[in-house]
């Protein structure tokens, strides 16, 4: 499964990544970047795969493609939607709404480079705004294949592929 993963992974990477960046609406500049991110609210790949195996994981969110979402995703991550368009900020919105503001959460996209993520500043900025204390995103340099499934670490897929 991994090979298959990684091996699509690139070109759906750059196709997706052409869209969100073409695509973005115009009002969505107002939203603050991936890069502008605190350091002290990113959490680094090692580090969360550890958390993953503590008593007390945090919630992840996906907030990219749903294409991405459905090949390989962090084990226990819920799709919330690409946070670079209105509605899924609001699939995001709803999905949090109940949830304790002290709740540890974890946020990741990677679609694309770190600096050019359209969705991981808008998703944090969100919940920044709805009063979560410890939201934190994970840092993707370069894209979800080369910062987690290349690294081997645990990846469930939505995606049954017939053989």
């Amino acid at each position: 499964m991994r090979r298959k993963i990684a091996g699509f992974g690139p070109a759906v990477l750059s196709l997706v990544a052409l869209l969100a960046v073409t695509a973005a609406p115009a009002q969505q500049s107002a939203l603050i970047s991936a890069s502008s991110i605190p350091a002290a609210s990113l959490v680094q790949p090692a580090q969360l795969r550890s958390e993953l195996q503590s008593r007390h994981p945090p919630l992840i969110f996906q907030v990219g493609s749903r294409v991405l979402f459905d090949e390989g995703h962090i084990p226990g991550a819920r799709y919330a939607g690409p946070a670079s368009r209105p509605a899924g900020l609001e699939a995001l919105r709803q999905s949090i709404a109940s949830l304790p503001r002290g709740r540890s959460i974890v946020l990741y996209c990677g679609c694309c480079p770190w600096d050019h993520c359209p969705n991981i500043g808008p998703a944090w900025q969100l919940l920044h705004r709805m009063g979560f204390t410890r939201v934190r995103a994970l840092y993707i340099a370069d894209n979800f294949g080369s910062a987690w499934i290349a690294l081997g670490y645990p990846v469930e897929s939505s995606v049954t592929h017939a053989h």
